[in-house]
């Protein structure tokens, strides 16, 4: 892991960013909030395009930035690679152009990356004759992307890049952006306010809101924050569980997970019996009962018991905390419920959740 040391202080048009944190970045950390919290404010920080922030920042061993400015490193002396929510291609160039065009500019630059391995990375071989105003907008983030990692960049960030983008382009784009960090043992710093690319894709999380870094930390532990919930927005909240493929039903297409010794079944996922995988299911999409149900629709009913119970006291909801065997599930009822079945902590309960409502993406 590569330390990031952000101190900064920014202030224009009525909005105060102010940020003091460390954090530890390798693989995929998304930066991640709601719209006009300051994301892409401290994206630009970190890139050197606002100058007028003050503070310190630095990365590894590079001091980028002092209080006194008097080591202030320009943009392009960073070694950072940036996307853009738009592509911003060289019109005039080809793709092959625009790929060339940062393959020279950081040429003398010690690295394993090459134009052939971007290209075959981002598969852009078909691409490569055609200009910019020809793509469509997923291939010309896929264009941007590359040309990104082309600047040869110690650290790569990531400006809600699809967010242009309908989700059957995303679903294409996604698994490449995952494969990133490790084939070019590049970490990735990705701004998104769409949990879903987070769940896809983060292996840590930055919690920005209003400005301040809310929380930041493991993927898997900040999900599961209440104060992370707070941001999410309660009808996306939900928890991230790490399981194995144990089986596949081609008749019915199923997939057989092991999660904590807890079988839980999916829509078919191709994948090979063993592989890991991270499950997102949506505290919406669970069900509480007493006794396990008889004649029901639903395949997964997953014994656990009650380890936290968080009522919205304004609000008719509350969110159970549910422990099914080590792993923590989320589900979402009304606060009626909760006193009708006089719910408590410790309490011995079925979690019943449709198949059909399972995010997943698979794990290296």
């Amino acid at each position: 892991m590569i330390p990031l040391q952000i101190e900064t202080q920014i202030s224009f048009g009525g909005f105060d960013l102010s940020v003091d944190e460390t954090f530890s970045l390798a693989g995929i950390t998304a930066l991640f909030g709601p719209s006009g919290g300051g994301k892409s404010t401290l994206l630009r920080i970190i890139a050197g395009f606002e100058n007028a922030a003050r503070g310190r920042i630095s990365f590894g061993e590079n001091n980028w930035q002092n209080q006194d400015q008097a080591s202030f490193v320009a943009p392009y002396r960073r070694g950072v690679g940036y996307v853009f929510q738009d592509a911003r291609l060289f019109s005039n160039l080809s793709v092959r152009g625009n790929l060339e065009y940062a393959d020279k500019r950081s040429g003398k630059l010690s690295s394993s990356i090459t134009l052939d391995n971007v290209v075959a990375a981002l598969d852009l071989s078909s691409l490569l004759q055609r200009q910019p105003g020809s793509l469509s907008g997923g291939e010309m983030q896929r264009v941007a992307i590359g040309r990104a990692l082309l600047a040869r960049p110690q650290l790569l960030l990531m400006d809600e890049p699809l967010a242009a983008l309908d989700f059957k382009r995303k679903a294409k784009i996604l698994p490449l952006i995952e494969k990133l960090p490790t084939m070019f043992d590049t970490p990735v710093i990705y701004v998104t306010h769409a949990i879903e690319e987070v769940m896809h894709l983060a292996d840590g999380m930055i919690a920005l809101a209003d400005g301040r870094i809310i929380a930041h930390g493991p993927i898997d532990d900040m999900l599961a924050r209440n104060e992370v919930q707070s941001i999410i927005g309660r009808f996306e909240a939900a928890a991230l569980v790490n399981a194995t493929i144990s089986s596949h039903d081609k008749v019915f297409r199923l997939t057989e997970l092991d999660c904590a010794g807890t079988r839980i079944k999916m829509p078919f996922a191709n994948l090979k019996i063993g592989s890991k995988v991270r499950v997102r299911i949506r505290a919406r999409d669970v069900a509480l009962a007493l006794k396990r149900p008889e004649g029901t629709s639903i395949q997964n009913i997953l014994p656990g018991n009650i380890a936290e119970i968080i009522e919205e006291k304004d609000t008719a909801f509350a969110e159970i905390i549910v422990d099914i065997g080590g792993a923590r599930i989320r589900a979402r009822i009304t606060r009626k419920s909760v006193a009708e079945m006089k719910l408590a902590v410790g309490t011995a309960v079925f979690a019943l959740v449709k198949s059909i409502s399972f995010d997943r993406r698979a794990l290296a």
